[in-house]
């Protein structure tokens, strides 16, 4: 399964595995929503995932805007791996659009 959420320890964890895609939009958000809603802090863990296409980049990027407002902190944990990280440079992204999880 591409799109997992575990809520254990306070912690609401989304871990992204493989092609995450348009296909997987509806349970992303569903999930982001969940998470969103317990209240814990959300993580996003990317280091299974080998692409994000830019639907999935606009639902985290609409959730860390939401979980800021709420008061939620949203966070990466672990590292963006390179080729997702290199992926969005060629698509002109700076920076991916939630903060990276202080190790």
């Amino acid at each position: 399964m591409p799109i997992v959420l575990d809520e254990s320890g306070g912690i609401s964890l989304i871990r992204l595995e493989g092609d995450v895609n348009i296909a997987m939009a509806v349970e992303m958000k569903s999930l982001l929503l969940k998470a969103l809603a317990s209240g814990n802090e959300l993580r996003v863990g990317l280091e299974s995932a080998t692409e994000l296409d830019v639907t999935v980049l606009q639902l985290l990027y609409a959730a860390e805007r939401n979980a800021v407002g709420a008061g939620i902190r949203f966070t990466v944990e672990g590292q963006v791996p390179k080729d997702i990280s290199v992926a969005m440079a060629d698509a002109g992204f700076d920076k991916f659009p939630i903060p990276m999880e202080p190790r």
